[in-house]
């Protein structure tokens, strides 16, 4: 445990309750807390990198095959409940979340605070995607500095370009969307070289330029207060069917948890 944090369960002043969901941590967060704690980051902390993951119960999965990916969420300074199953989880085994924190909600936020300190870079995606994705954030959230955006790829000979861009852009946040696991790994294997270049935020986002830049539309607000993103985005893309046979996986390792739970409570 880092000095900054406390037990699971635990809320001290500014430090976020952490709750277990099958072996990882995640943080009892909302999305107000979470843009306060990264603008806190910037002023108390800028030499620093700080690695924010946004957990998914696909990525639950892939941590338990990939010991790398695993030691990589335990590290972060934050780990978020990014997919409803992980808010669902909570709830089930008696650690309940006060909500999710998603990374496209969070990206939308942080542009929306007007902070002039809160510079971004976008890296990854299709090529242009970031670029268009970029656009749109300082047309829609007046204030948002985006200081680069670039396509790159988490494969290692493209590693270093995409760090000499981001050295010459400065960015204080950097958005990383390779998808997980590939992007929270490029993230903590290049975290010196961030944090040269003045990065003091670094979070894995996924998908979510496809959404910023419209290439994707979203679910409409109704199916996402319902928790049936992941419905919608599969109906629309078919193709994502294989990365949802996690889920059923997912479910079954949290039921047979709660079940050891309450045989060990009896004892």
């Amino acid at each position: 445990m880092r000095g900054d944090e406390q037990p699971l369960g635990v809320r001290g002043p500014g430090i976020p309750a952490r709750v277990q969901i099958l072996g990882l941590p995640v943080h009892d967060l909302t999305l107000p807390e979470l843009v306060d704690r990264v603008r806190d980051w910037l002023r108390a902390e800028p030499d620093r990198l700080h690695q924010i993951v946004t957990l998914n119960p696909e990525m639950v999965m892939a941590a338990r095959r990939l010991p790398e990916f695993r030691a990589t969420i335990e590290r972060a300074d934050l780990v978020t409940a990014d997919g409803v199953g992980i808010v669902l989880a909570a709830r089930l085994l008696g650690r309940p979340l006060r909500g999710r924190v998603t990374g496209i909600d969070l990206v939308e936020a942080l542009a929306a605070a007007g902070d002039p300190e809160l510079a971004f870079f976008l890296l990854g995606a299709a090529p242009g995607v970031a670029e268009r994705a970029a656009r749109r954030l300082v047309a829609r959230y007046p204030g948002c500095r985006v200081t680069g955006a670039w396509a790159g790829s988490p494969r290692p000979e493209e590693s270093g370009e995409a760090l000499a861009r981001i050295a010459e852009a400065r960015p204080a946040v950097l958005l990383v969307a390779y998808g997980a696991p590939a992007q929270e790994l490029w993230i903590a294997r290049h975290r010196r070289e961030l944090e040269r270049a003045g990065v003091v935020v670094a979070v894995g986002v996924g998908g979510a330029f496809d959404y910023l830049s419209g290439v994707v539309p979203r679910a409409p607000r109704p199916l996402r207060r319902l928790g049936l993103e992941w419905l919608y985005r599969l109906i629309r893309q078919p193709w994502r069917w294989r990365r949802q046979l996690a889920l059923p996986q997912f479910a079954a390792l949290v039921v047979r948890e709660w079940v050891a739970e309450r045989l060990g409570g009896r004892k």
